[in-house]
């Protein structure tokens, strides 16, 4: 039989496994979506917001155990667990909140004799196929809105985090939402691969690799679907001259190394204007000593284990071939006694010295490492922002409001942040531009992605 499985980081031990799901079980699953989802379109938003607050309330009242299968599953320290519940909530919360509006009718200027208007209606079955470095957020970004304007949900979790998946459908079962308009299932890549094929849903939302992303699209050929992508990226930061320089570096520094830097929008660059260069850096440094690399189940670790040892090594070797190549580290990893080639416990690491002809500065490196690039002025920060196949965010730091509305339409990024980074405000649209993918996910165009405009243009009368 094969089995999903989520081994952890934490010891390398099997965490949990669990059989595929059978074609049959894929079969019944689509077939119940779709005839609950007949059922559920029929309901007005308010009966719908408040079978999803209480999905919402059910997912909260597990933090406890969430936590630290969080922990187990990817590695992320207990002390920040609850967080992602938290960010989980605001996002849900907003969105269930907005979807009155957002779904409204678009009615154009009044047309005697007509009635004219635009309704948003339900795509049919939605497919999620969420990734394991935010296993909650990442999810709750489609699942939510999706359920909000109507349709049914299947989600695809990763492996990895293979247990998120039955919080979901635990929370949805416990809340009481109609019997089969969501389900989890545990699926194989070529499952998906033929579920989306075949058309059996109506839209695929997914978060992941530039690769796998290709793999979705190419499955998605022909079938006519939606297809929406968040595929990573190598977000840039750039601190000018009038940057309140500890500010900046308090918060590029938790920007870079939270999660242990697996973040797609995490920051994997920054460009430092010259007059603070040498102060940034001693100040970056400085607060990077202080992490605590250990245990992601001990309250005192910091910076818990990458997801794989593979995945730390890869990131080992971009910071061997940058220092190779001139580049220098800044952080010996012998201060983190936890940090160990092979394993998934990586000491983090700044970098000066770079350039953008090294892997480090170019490709998505998604863990513990931050090159640090002086510039002269904000035309050569932009063009070494943008010189990047991906554009999910940048951030700009600084005093100057009037600046930042001046480098901001020059940026090929999809979010651009003054004096914030890795972050998801859901009033917003969340979205990317180059390799980093298409489509939109929160906010009001969130939902337009979720649903299909039908027109509806109505004679009042036929006579004369």
């Amino acid at each position: 039989m094969s089995l999903f499985t989520c081994t952890s980081p934490v010891d390398n031990s099997c965490y949990a496994s669990r059989p595929f799901a059978s074609d049959a079980d894929v079969s019944a699953a689509i077939s119940a979506a779709r005839a609950a989802q007949r059922e559920w379109r029929a309901q007005p938003i308010a009966v719908r917001a408040k079978f999803c607050s209480a999905f919402v309330d059910a997912m909260l009242a597990m933090q406890e155990e969430i936590v630290p299968e969080l922990a187990w599953q990817m590695g992320r320290p207990v002390r920040y667990g609850a967080g992602e519940l938290r960010g989980f909530e605001e996002r849900a919360r907003y969105m269930i909140d907005i979807a009155g509006s957002a779904l409204a009718n678009v009615v154009p200027a009044e047309k005697q004799g007509f009635e004219r208007y635009v309704t948003r209606d339900p795509l049919g079955v939605v497919l999620t196929v969420a990734p394991w470095n935010y296993p909650f957020l990442t999810a709750v970004n489609s699942v939510v809105p999706a359920l909000m304007a109507g349709n049914a949900v299947i989600l695809k979790h990763a492996a990895q985090t293979l247990v998120v998946g039955e919080r979901f459908q635990a929370a949805i079962d416990k809340a009481g939402l109609p019997s089969g308009l969501f389900r989890n299932l545990a699926l194989s890549h070529d499952q998906t691969g033929r579920l989306i094929g075949s058309r059996s849903v109506d839209m695929v939302c997914f978060t992941g690799s530039v690769g796998a992303g290709k793999v979705m699209e190419g499955a998605a050929a022909g079938a006519f679907i939606n297809v929406g992508l968040e595929l990573g990226g190598k977000d840039p930061a750039y601190v000018r001259a009038d940057a309140n320089l500890d500010f900046a570096v308090e918060n590029l520094v938790d920007g870079a190394f939270f999660n242990s830097g697996q973040s797609c929008c995490g920051i994997e660059r920054i460009y430092v204007h010259e007059s603070l260069f040498d102060a940034f850096v001693e100040g970056f440094v400085a607060l990077t000593r202080t992490y605590v690399l250990g245990d992601p189940l001990d309250a005192a670790t910091t910076l818990g284990p990458m997801v794989k040892a593979s995945a730390a090594d890869f990131v080992r070797g971009q910071i061997g071939d940058a220092v190779k190549a001139g580049a220098k580290a800044h952080i010996d990893p012998a201060a983190f006694p936890r940090d160990a080639a092979g394993t998934p416990y990586m000491a983090p690491q700044v970098l000066t010295g770079v350039t953008h002809a090294m892997s480090v500065m170019r490709d998505e490196s998604f863990g513990p490492v931050v090159g640090i690039m002086k510039v002269a002025d904000d035309a050569e920060a932009i063009r070494l922002m943008n010189d990047s196949p991906y554009g999910l965010s940048a951030s700009i730091w600084s005093e100057d409001t009037d600046a930042a509305h001046r480098i901001a339409p020059e940026l090929e990024t999809g979010t651009v942040f003054l004096n914030r980074c890795d972050y998801l405000d859901p009033a917003l649209a969340w979205t990317g531009v180059k390799d980093t993918g298409r489509g939109a996910t929160l906010g009001t165009l969130g939902y337009e992605h979720l649903t299909r405009p039908k027109s509806h243009h109505f004679r009042l009368e036929t006579k004369g």
